[in-house]
């Protein structure tokens, strides 16, 4: 699998189930929209007072699965942010070429994006002969 056939793997995905950790240390998941831009970077809107992303805050680090398409998935991991200045211009071009309908959130008080930069993914097809590929941050040029 090439780097460009994982990219346009996720991008053909609008949700993903992201997991993150509570405060007293239980796992927490949701279900999110999604965007992933070229540099694999994945970016979903959310209210900033939600516990998903005052977890977020406190602790980063998360993980996201997406698909499930003829028995395959991708399980990425990485670590979140919340962007601004033209970090989130950037961002939120690419969130609402996938969602043009959720550019009225903007107005929403206390609406927040949050960028996950990938430290490790995972490509996982569950069918006979299929492969588990392993990508680092490294391997696909991601930034971090």
């Amino acid at each position: 699998m090439t780097r460009e056939e994982l990219l346009r793997f996720l991008q053909k995905y609008r949700l993903g189930v992201v997991a993150t950790i509570s405060d007293s240390g239980d796992p927490q998941s949701a279900l999110v929209g999604i965007a992933v831009t070229d540099r694999f970077e994945i970016v979903f809107d959310t209210l900033g007072s939600t516990r998903k992303c005052q977890n977020l805050r406190k602790h980063p680090k998360i993980s996201v699965v997406v698909g499930w398409e003829q028995e395959i998935t991708v399980q990425y991991e990485g670590i979140a942010d919340e962007p601004t200045g033209s970090e989130l211009e950037r961002l939120t071009a690419v969130y609402f070429a996938v969602y043009p309908e959720c550019m009225s959130h903007q107005n929403w008080k206390g609406i927040t994006y949050v960028r996950i930069r990938p430290t490790w993914i995972r490509y996982s097809d569950f069918n006979p002969n299929g492969e588990i590929i392993e990508f680092s941050a490294t391997d696909i040029g991601a930034a971090l």
